[in-house]
């Protein structure tokens, strides 16, 4: 598993809010569920997402955003368009007034607008937890991106489009995984893109040395990995693995993969049945109280601690 696919790997979607609007001029949603990243896709008709920090943004169909929380945002027909829904955590709607909301109602099965043959679409797919290996990534996207609907041709967005006015068995299941894929596939897409700042690790995939080092870190972080061990695999000698490492990583090898490895933890310790012993083995640690050891010395609690103040997946 690389680093990238761990971004909605660990807790992966678990029951993701996703819903369809149909909406029709004017309307405005102020957004304020403190969630770490959303999803908005544009089916057909415009919008514009306001943040509090940083410029408007126009959407256009077939364009995709992607929203890094917990800063409040605005979608809405108009940058100008006064609120009429604010949304808060959990997805509680209330109008911008304080008062009982009206004009937004639900149309169907995950669907709601202020009307039914609207000439605005969207799709919106939130996630409601933040993995601590989402970290490595989610702290390099910019609060807004966009991908344009003409930059790129994929079949996800009609396919979520489909999927998620269906109420079939195991339909959450369908939808939470098409939402990882389609967020995959967009910032795939837009660190692929000229002037994007895709992280240190992401471009050094591309290497010919560090990329293959990289690929064994991250999908094997239960081996004794030692600079020796990895230079070796690559066919090139310890000082140039960690020389060259450094310079495009922007941290040696060992101290990636302590960190790798303590993000790993820190994810699977939020699953409900693990053990500090067995996540220690999973991760590469020989013991429960060497990985306690250094778990604390970079986070400052214990994994026990850590474990006992995060959600657990399904408890939200």
């Amino acid at each position: 598993m690389d680093a990238f696919t761990s971004l909605l790997d660990g807790p992966r979607a678990h029951g993701a809010f996703l819903l369809r609007s149909v909406l029709a001029p004017p309307w405005s949603m102020r957004i304020e569920d403190r969630a770490p990243l959303t999803l908005v896709a544009m089916v057909r008709g415009d919008a514009w997402i306001v943040p509090d920090k940083g410029a408007a943004v126009r959407l256009d169909p077939g364009d995709v955003a992607v929203v890094r929380g917990p800063d409040p945002y605005l979608v809405a027909d108009e940058p100008t368009t006064a609120p009429q829904v604010v949304i808060r955590p959990d997805q509680v709607c209330v109008a911008a007034d304080g008062r009982e909301l009206s004009g937004m109602v639900e149309q169907g099965v995950r669907t709601w607008g202020n009307r039914a043959d609207g000439p605005t679409m969207l799709l919106t797919g939130t996630y409601a937890m933040q993995g601590e290996v989402s970290r490595r990534l989610l702290g390099v996207l910019p609060p807004l991106l966009v991908v344009p609907g003409d930059s790129w041709d994929s079949p996800l967005v009609r396919l979520l489009a489909t999927e998620i006015v269906r109420n079939d068995p195991g339909q959450e299941a369908v939808l939470d995984r098409l939402l990882d894929l389609l967020v995959i596939a967009v910032l795939r897409e837009w660190f692929g893109r000229p002037g994007a700042e895709a992280p240190a690790w992401y471009r050094a995939y591309g290497d010919p040395v560090v990329g293959p080092a990289l690929r064994m870190l991250h999908d094997d972080p239960a081996q004794p990995w030692t600079v020796a061990t990895l230079a070796a695999r690559v066919g090139v000698s310890r000082a140039a693995l960690a020389r060259r490492f450094t310079a495009l990583v922007g941290e040696p090898p060992m101290s990636y993969l302590t960190g790798w490895r303590l993000a790993l933890a820190a994810d699977l310790l939020r699953e409900p049945d693990a053990t500090v012993g067995v996540v220690a083995r999973q991760v590469g640690y020989g013991s429960s109280f060497a990985l306690s050891t250094a778990f604390k010395r970079h986070r400052g609690v214990s994994p026990r601690e850590y474990r006992s103040a995060v959600p657990h997946p399904g408890s939200v």
